[in-house]
């Protein structure tokens, strides 16, 4: 009988390209493995995972925001309706395990499968856990972390330490310098400073980097520019402008294994999935976390790093009076980009996808 497995989640780059990772790695292990992927309609996944040659089912499921809005009435009718959409997922598909990488959209399905006795598996990427995941885990079999201490959250007898999966090509940066320099068209002999604030962009990072691409270019730094969907036009007609031919301005950088080999340093939010990719690129790197997540979790994942000595944080607030200046400071420290660099790469766990796979195989034969 073909082995059949269902990965539920989305929203966002920090939670699809960790799924991707992990199903590609269960094809690796076995060719014949049936995927199915289920996402929320109208979100980045029903884009990306067909893009990576999977097939997606969208369910109408909404999550809370944060301020008040009246779109909140309907979540519980969405989430009526999706559960009822997930019931029939489980029944046509008959799924061996349901696999769950966070997300509002993640809900349903793994509900609908524990309901019918199906094992789920929860893959919790962040150092403190989300509100979905910790409901879900009540009746989940195992629960993949990434941080230590989450027995906080979940049972500690279902909690497996495995680190949070990272796109494979990530592991060969090392090796791309020269492609990078080619690919960016960028001088050897400067600085590179990469700026990425997530697959959808961070008005506070852009904000800063528009206010200070004079300074930065002055300071003889090349820039790399990922400035997701809503401010791309602004910043690429300022680059123009200006004739700032040191900056590279992208709306979503498709090579990021070359913009990480490019760059000397890197300015980021910090997601759970970016920091994971962050450690096992090894270079210095400034966090912003985003004050616009649910229990200010990017913040947590962020301490992780600096306790460790392994990346420099700045409040969101403070950014733009101390982010370019802490940048130019690291830059000319040798000895503190080296020390970020080392420190940073310890945290890696280059085996997130095997650990995490290795869990859900065992409970296929359970």
């Amino acid at each position: 009988m073909k082995m059949k497995i269902i990965i539920s989640g989305g929203g966002t780059g920090g939670h699809i390209y960790p799924a991707i990772s992990i199903a590609d790695t269960l094809k690796k292990r076995n060719p014949d493995i049936e995927i199915l992927f289920v996402g929320a309609t109208g979100r980045m996944e029903m884009e990306k995972i067909p893009a990576a040659g999977y097939e997606i089912i969208g369910l109408p499921v909404a999550g809370l925001q944060r301020k008040f809005t009246f779109k909140n009435f309907a979540v519980p009718f969405k989430f009526i309706k999706s559960l009822n959409c997930a019931k029939k997922i489980i029944k046509d598909f008959a799924p061996n395990v349901v696999v769950g990488v966070g997300g509002y959209a993640s809900a349903p399905i793994l509900y609908a499968a524990s309901n019918v006795g199906i094992a789920t598996l929860i893959q919790e990427q962040n150092s403190y856990a989300g509100l979905t995941n910790k409901i879900l885990a009540k009746k989940a079999k195992k629960i993949c972390v990434a941080y230590s201490g989450m027995q906080k959250f979940f049972p500690s007898s279902k909690i497996i330490l495995t680190g949070n999966p990272v796109r494979q090509d990530l592991f060969n940066v090392r090796i791309l310098e020269n492609e990078a320099y080619e690919y960016f068209n960028l001088d050897k002999s400067k600085k590179t400073l990469l700026v990425v604030g997530g697959s959808l962009g961070a008005r506070t990072l852009n904000t800063v980097i528009l206010k200070e691409l004079n300074r930065i270019n002055n300071n003889n730094i090349q820039l790399i520019w990922q400035t997701g969907k809503n401010y791309f036009t602004q910043a690429q007609n300022e680059v123009n402008y200006s004739a700032l031919s040191n900056t590279k301005v992208f709306e979503f950088i498709y090579r990021m294994d070359l913009a990480f080999a490019a760059a000397d340093i890197i300015i980021s939010r910090a997601g759970a999935g970016t920091i994971s990719e962050l450690c096992i690129v090894a270079k210095p790197c400034i966090l912003v976390p985003s004050p616009n997540v649910s229990e200010d979790h990017q913040t947590k994942n962020a301490m992780a790093l600096v306790n460790e000595d392994a990346a420099v944080k700045i409040d969101d607030i403070n950014a733009q009076n101390d982010l370019i200046d802490t940048v130019l400071q690291i830059l000319s420290d040798e000895e503190k980009m080296a020390k970020l660099g080392n420190s940073i790469s310890k945290l890696a766990m280059p085996n997130a996808a095997e650990n995490i796979v290795d869990e859900i195989l065992k409970l296929v034969v359970q």
